[in-house]
């Protein structure tokens, strides 16, 4: 069985993010999709609040299963009998890091490959610094994000923009 990991702070997770995992299925036969509890950083939402929007996001899809963790990935990829930990790139400026990233993971745990997913056209501007602006500023993000995250989001349009 080819087990991958898509991880991230999810924070929100967009249309961009579920297109990558729908993507991983036409490879793998399970997806793990590993939300990153770090409490060193400031996330717009909850750790409570990522994980119940990633789940209600991917319901309807078999064979992926939302889990979080912290430490290093590869150890929890490893954890799960992954293979590959999956990655999507928008343009060549997230390549770099990505590079360095996937070849400090090859260094640790070598049986893991990384598997660089381009995210699909529709989605190629597509981020969740972006979103969370649009947001904030009012503007609708129905067509960017699954609906359980645009229920979330109106409720921090109402809040912040009465302030």
């Amino acid at each position: 069985m080819k087990i991958c990991v898509y991880p991230g702070s999810f924070d929100p997770i967009t249309n961009g993010h579920l297109d990558i995992i729908k993507r991983a299925l036409k490879t793998f036969d399970e997806v793990y999709v590993a939300v990153l509890h770090n409490p060193e950083k400031e996330p717009n939402f909850s750790f409570a609040q990522r994980m119940k929007m990633v789940k209600e996001s991917v319901s309807g899809m078999k064979k992926v299963f939302v889990e979080s963790f912290d430490g290093l990935l590869v150890d929890y990829a490893a954890s799960k009998g992954a293979c590959a930990i999956i990655r999507g790139l928008r343009a060549v400026s997230d390549f770099e890091f990505e590079f360095q990233m996937a070849l400090t993971n090859a260094k640790m745990q070598p049986r893991i490959e990384t598997v660089f997913l381009m995210t699909g056209y529709k989605y190629s501007y597509l981020s969740s610094s972006l979103v969370m602006q649009i947001a904030r500023l009012g503007g609708d993000v129905s067509d960017l994000v699954p609906a359980a995250v645009n229920k979330e989001l109106k409720t921090i349009k109402k809040t912040e923009r009465g302030k």
